[in-house]
């Protein structure tokens, strides 16, 4: 098999760099580890940002972006960035993606703009509180009846294929979770569309496949990896045995939800926000996040609560259906009773360093998406700057590549996955067993709050974790679990290394031996593998 552009990976940054290239008449492959419509997008339920109010401005966006990013932003990267907002809305509203409108429109054709935690202005474009499943539906159905774009599903990158002395891309090694075969894929272009990397942690809003796959597989090729130590905790997730990831959208904070204490009867108690910010529950999710985890330590609570019971209840229903419909099927009816919430690892604002091309340090790699480091996000990600990331890099990447596809050459023969001198397993307890160890322990080690002493245990037992791993992938065949194992034992060295070597507290990095922010920010960048 091979292909001229070959993209892991089908959220909205997949997608859209597919599209965008197919409609321009050049041939696609889309690898997906499941089905097409999967991946963080799928449930992303708050929005996208764009400035599309004459009361609003671009440099608001800008400002509001640098101010939730803690110093570290890029401003050169966040104005790329809001400046093609609105055109990549107006992309999207073109391929049908069905936005919510404002009501109060007579024409019915201005899109209803909601706020989050950090923006000053309402600007947040969505589609109720289902936004990610209405791009991804769209895109994947858009994508799959393409003509130019090839789909590969149930399919796992196991390693880039790279030539060492020209260091360029030259493929990858595919497993195929049916066949449980690995072939090697050559392409002229690759682009890691592979999301973040929060199932690193026991706690996580994320589909298990995110599982920093793209992250690890560039960093082992020698790419560098920036600010890995800013994994963003979504403040409120459900707290429920029977839903353990769904997330309550910042947008119910944003249209007037308050976070409060338990009361002893059960019924909602002290609003505690404004004891930690003035701008109480529209805070970066970074000052909720840690606020909610300081109260739940203080008081030995399980959860706090989220109380939107004084907000009209047809407003509640029309605004968040299926936020209420989910919690309903629960047995909770979120417009008479508080909603249990706990924080939840959510985001993974650092990655793969990349220019505005979405170029990284590899000839012909691109890394697009949760899996890259643009500049963007910072210490801390603005809320709904994430998926506009995924468009507008995307879009850049794609006239990137329509400008250069032609005088790329194709890969020569590539060498074949060997695989013969190892065997099938009869302890894949060992893989259930470290991928838990290592969840945990980061879970308990290099979550919201974090010391020295924690991390440095964190970074002996993911040492030790490593190498067990190694020596298992060394001796026996791959598995669809065994690479994401392989792919987050990386991750997890990769943030807590990079935590380690921030000597202050800045954004989402919050540790008890440097309270306090240094006097300027400069970023962490780790060194690729092979560099």
């Amino acid at each position: 098999m091979s292909s001229d552009i070959l993209i892991l990976g089908s959220g909205a940054a997949g997608l859209t760099l597919a599209l965008r290239l197919a409609q321009a008449g050049r041939g696609v492959t889309v690898v997906s580890k499941s089905q097409l419509e999967s991946g963080s997008t799928l449930w992303a339920q708050g929005g996208i940002s764009a400035v599309l109010d004459d009361a609003d401005s671009l440099e608001d966006h800008v400002q509001d972006t640098l101010g939730a990013g803690g110093g570290l932003c890029s401003e050169a990267a966040v104005r790329f960035t809001v400046e093609r907002g609105p055109a990549a809305i107006r992309w999207l509203v073109e391929q049908g993606v069905a936005f919510t409108h404002d009501d109060d429109d007579p024409s019915g054709s201005r899109l209803h703009l909601t706020r989050e935690g950090g923006h000053s202005h309402r600007r947040v474009v969505h589609a109720a509180d289902a936004t990610g499943r209405a791009v991804e539906t769209t895109l994947a159905t858009l994508a799959a009846s393409h003509p130019n774009v090839q789909v590969r599903l149930r399919a796992v990158a196991v390693d880039l294929i790279v030539d060492a002395a020209s260091q360029r891309v030259q493929g990858v090694y595919l497993y195929d979770r049916a066949t449980k075969q690995v072939e090697a894929v050559a392409a002229k272009v690759v682009a890691l569309c592979t999301g973040g990397a929060n199932q690193v942690y026991l706690y996580s809003s994320n589909p298990f496949g995110a599982s920093g796959d793209g992250i690890a597989m560039a960093w082992r090729a020698g790419c560098r990896a920036a600010n890995m130590e800013f994994m963003q905790f979504h403040p409120t997730c459900l707290y429920h045995k029977d839903s353990r990831s769904f997330l309550m959208t910042e947008a119910l904070r944003g249209e007037g939800g308050f976070l409060r204490l338990p009361a002893d009867n059960g019924e909602p108690g002290e609003r505690f926000m404004l004891r930690f910010d003035p701008r109480a529950e529209l805070a970066p999710r970074d000052i909720v996040a840690r606020a909610i985890d300081h109260e739940m330590k203080r008081l030995g609570l399980r959860h706090v609560l989220l109380d939107v019971t004084h907000l009209p209840a047809d407003f509640v229903k029309g605004h968040f259906p299926g936020i209420y419909a989910h919690c309903l099927e629960l047995g909770l009816n979120i417009t008479r009773e508080p909603i249990p919430v706990v924080p939840s690892a959510h985001f993974t604002c650092g990655g793969v360093v990349t220019d505005f091309r979405a170029r990284t340090d590899i000839d012909n790699l691109y890394a697009i998406g949760e899996v890259a480091s643009t500049g963007l996000h910072g210490a801390n990600r603005l809320a709904s700057n994430s998926l506009l990331e995924c468009l507008v890099f995307a879009t850049a990447a794609a006239d990137d590549i329509l400008g250069r596809l032609d005088d790329l050459p194709m890969p020569p023969p590539l060498a074949p996955w060997d695989a013969s001198r190892v065997r099938d397993s009869d302890e894949d307890v060992v893989v259930s067993h470290n991928w838990l160890e290592l969840r945990t322990f980061m879970w308990d080690y290099v979550g919201i709050v974090r010391t020295t002493k924690r991390l440095q245990r964190a970074l002996r037992r993911v040492e030790l974790l490593r190498q067990e791993i190694q020596e298992y992938y060394g001796n026996y065949r791959v598995s669809h679990h065994l690479i994401e194992l392989r792919n987050l034992v990386v991750c997890a060295e990769l943030i807590v290394r990079s935590a380690l070597a921030r000597k202050e507290s800045r954004g989402l990095h919050y540790t008890l031996d440097h309270p306090h922010s240094a006097g300027s920010a400069e970023p962490t960048v780790l060194p690729g593998r092979s560099a």
